[in-house]
């Protein structure tokens, strides 16, 4: 499976397992409940699987900074929550920080020499 499915793949279950927490009522119902180990446990396999294939550097930023601003707009969509200017803003530097790390290879400035 190509490096990018895998990881988005792996990031969209933890976005299933994040959200389902909150449908669950603090666990009191079932399907959500069982709904948040299963996504979490498909998540971590494929994000496994993924490490065995790309840096933990870029991955880690890509996983961590997606699921973030992704967790943002499900909570603005789903759960009414509050998506302000500043909201938007941190969301934005969160991809430059992802963008940032992934160019970084690319650079001359960013090459260890001796």
């Amino acid at each position: 499976m190509h490096n990018a499915l895998l990881l988005g793949s792996a990031i969209v279950a933890e976005i299933i397992a994040t959200s389902a927490p909150k449908a669950s009522y603090g666990f009191s119902k079932l399907w959500p409940s069982v709904l948040t180990v299963l996504a979490y446990g498909i998540a971590f396999h494929l994000l496994s699987q993924t490490l065995k294939r790309m840096e933990i550097s870029v991955v880690y930023a890509i996983w961590s900074g997606a699921g973030t601003a992704a967790m943002a707009l499900v909570g603005y969509w789903l759960f009414n929550e509050s998506l302000d200017t500043l909201k938007l803003v941190s969301i934005g530097l969160i991809v430059v920080g992802v963008v940032g790390l992934n160019a970084g290879d690319l650079l001359p400035l960013s090459r260890n020499t001796p």
